[in-house]
């Protein structure tokens, strides 16, 4: 047994300077990024997606989880700035995968999602098209990634830990 005492109680400010260093210290030596994306249906079954002006291929729709905002505050965001969609009901979560292909420590957390679109989403510098499209139906170009999800949705596969 040791006759060491216990450290004393850090408080007040000091504790506060102590936190900050610490959340410093782990965003620097353990930062990530996040994002959200999500297969997202309408009342008809079809999936929508979405084709950006800097990356081929047809998506989900998704984006990063910015500084001081909750997953679920990006999730809400990138459907309204992608698509002009609103969630008819809450998300479920899918999974959480390593996005290698970004960076060796980027993470993306997938919902399946049911919406609506509240109007016609005009082409812009970002997304040049989208749209709803029935499962058997999708257009040519839409992702690997983006078939590899459908398939674990639909359960002919076991979801992968990376994206």
């Amino acid at each position: 047994m040791s006759d060491a005492l216990p450290p004393p109680e850090v408080t007040g400010w000091k504790a506060k300077l102590f936190g900050r260093a610490i959340h410093i210290y782990f965003a620097l030596s353990r930062g990530m990024t996040m994002g959200v994306r999500a297969a997202c249906f309408d009342a008809e079954g079809r999936l929508f997606l979405v084709r950006h002006s800097y990356m081929s291929g047809w998506y989900m729709p998704g984006g990063g989880v910015e500084r001081h905002e909750t997953v679920m505050q990006a999730l809400e965001k990138e459907l309204r700035e992608e698509g002009n969609l609103r969630m008819t009901g809450p998300p479920q979560l899918f999974h959480v995968y390593l996005n290698k292909a970004a960076s060796n420590r980027d993470h993306v957390v997938f919902y399946r999602v049911t919406v609506e679109q509240t109007e016609p989403r005009k082409s812009d510098w970002e997304i040049v098209e989208c749209g709803f499209f029935p499962l058997d139906a999708l257009p040519p170009g839409t992702t690997k990634a983006t078939l590899r999800r459908l398939k674990e949705l639909e359960g002919d596969v076991p979801p992968s830990h990376y994206w």
